[in-house]
């Protein structure tokens, strides 16, 4: 039914105003007791089998959503209400700003891709943590925050623009996320070198370390598939000698060759970040060598190209504890997160696993 409606309304709109309209029925409905209990429980059913330790944290399963589709944290109920088990809000700057020029969201349906070219639009470090304080949860998901670099802090800068939101947004975090990976901030990948990365995320641990003494804020960093294999594995090195939680991979990619895209060649060429279908295979490849290199050291979450439950899966085999969707979530609806859980709960009890953290890296172990 969903698909019907995706052709007939929102295929015919702008995506960004689509994302508008979908997220403001989303927040409605989460805000009506009656109905988002009906919604939950239709949406949203749970799997004992699937709950998940991760970052120290429990859940009531490995999948949540991606950064950037809740970025100012308005609808975290309504996205745990569609079966969402974390939702990570932002990305969130230190300072407000409008993103980049519209129109800077396009859809390859054909390939079951988004290019998004936002620019980090957001309200900025101080709005979202006096949102996330004021926030009267009616559902509990496991909530993360991203943060990212504001467009006009020059680079070397950088450090104490993360250190800001940080300090703001820290009380307020599940777990924290240091994002130097979307391609949309000028300069911000640069930020993915290791001797840039390592003042960046030291300060970031003080500073949460600083602001929050009661409990420790597990840090993630969420690094780029375009990097190269030795980048990559310097990345995990890193994590590892600075104790970092965990390693989300990827984020999306510049990369258009390759990809086997079949889309309009006008919608290809326009600049942003792929993300979707066609990322799925480097997403994957990259997660599999962060686990090879890393075990169960670092808690690592697999998003990217995950389409369904056997995407999800993958994932996991491949050494993810968590994973994340997003784009797959524009073209499936609203059912998504009751399909990705139903198959996952089928695909384990079919497994020679007895829970879905014995599964957790098991096809990098065997090749190892």
């Amino acid at each position: 039914m969903y698909k019907y409606f995706f052709r007939l309304v929102f295929k015919r709109l702008d995506p960004e105003q689509a994302h508008h309209l979908a997220f403001r029925w989303i927040r409605l409905a989460a805000r009506v007791p009656v109905l988002r209990t009906f919604l939950a429980a239709a949406l949203a059913p749970r799997y004992k089998e699937l709950r998940t330790e991760a970052l120290g944290l429990r859940m009531h399963g490995p999948f949540g959503l991606a950064a950037g589709f809740d970025k100012n944290a308005v609808g975290i109920d309504g996205m745990a209400m569609l079966g969402f088990d974390h939702v990570e809000i932002g990305t969130v700057t230190g300072e407000p700003q409008p993103g980049n020029p519209k129109q800077r969201l396009f859809r390859l349906v054909e390939d079951r891709a988004l290019i998004n070219r936002m620019g980090f639009n957001n309200d900025g470090s101080l709005r979202v943590a006096a949102r996330l304080a004021s926030r009267t949860p009616v559902f509990k998901p496991v909530v993360g925050v991203n943060i990212g670099k504001t467009k006009v802090v020059p680079e070397e800068e950088a450090v104490a623009d993360y250190v800001k939101s940080a300090e703001r947004l820290a009380p307020y975090a599940d777990y924290l996320v240091v994002n130097v990976s979307s391609p949309n901030t000028p300069g911000l990948r640069n930020l993915q070198a290791t001797e840039a990365l390592r003042p960046l995320l030291s300060a970031v641990r003080e500073a949460a370390d600083r602001t929050v003494s009661a409990r420790r804020v597990p840090l993630l960093v969420k690094i780029a598939p375009d990097l190269a294999d030795e980048d990559v594995d310097a990345v995990a090195d890193l994590a590892v000698e600075l104790g970092l939680d965990g390693i989300i991979a990827t984020n999306t990619t510049i990369a258009r060759e390759g990809l086997g895209l079949t889309s309009d060649a006008s919608l290809v060429k326009e600049t942003g970040g792929l993300s979707g279908a066609p990322l799925k295979d480097r997403s994957l490849e990259v997660l599999r060598r962060l686990y090879a290199r890393l075990g169960d050291r670092i808690t690592l979450v697999g998003v990217g190209g995950i389409e369904n439950a056997e995407d999800a899966w993958q994932r996991i085999l491949a050494g993810a504890t968590l994973v994340q969707g997003y784009s797959a979530f524009v073209y499936e609806g609203p059912f998504w997160g009751r399909t990705i859980h139903k198959g996952l709960a089928a695909r384990l009890a079919t497994s020679p696993y007895a829970t879905l953290a014995d599964a957790v890296g098991a096809d990098v172990r065997k090749t190892a």
